[in-house]
């Protein structure tokens, strides 16, 4: 089954209805038809800590959102270890040229490891590195 990663944009945009892209990130999801998503537990605390300065009812939304994520079938979330952080900040040393957040490169490595070549979002920095952006 085709895989794709799920930046935390896209997480992000499924929860907030005000969020710009919520729609082009539906409309993706549903083109994609039947896939299987990755994503890691280091983009789920980024959604968590985009959330983190917002109103406690929306904080509350983000973790029932998360925990929903975490428990769905469809998506396989990728646990955060010592050995994915040294990767990530090995590729975050090897680009200073870039803006890539150590989250970014946690995920490419991941999406590398595992020739997952499209990702849900918006962000440019995974073109940068060869892969497919979807929204």
């Amino acid at each position: 089954m085709r895989a794709v990663f799920v930046d935390t944009y896209f997480w992000i945009a499924g929860l907030n209805p005000k969020e710009e892209l919520r729609d082009e990130a539906r409309d993706a999801e549903a083109a994609l038809g039947n896939v299987r998503f990755v994503t890691t537990e280091s983009v789920l605390i980024e959604v968590l800590n985009y959330y983190a300065g917002y109103q406690p009812y929306l904080r509350q939304a983000a973790v029932s959102f998360v925990r929903q994520v975490m428990v769905n079938p469809k998506v396989e979330v990728v646990e955060h270890t010592h050995e994915t952080f040294e990767a990530g900040l090995r590729l975050y040393e090897s680009r200073p040229d870039k803006g890539y957040s150590l989250t970014d490169c946690i995920s490419m490595n991941l999406m590398r490891e595992r020739g997952v070549n499209e990702v849900l979002t918006h962000d440019h920095h995974f073109e940068q590195e060869g892969f497919i952006i979807l929204l």
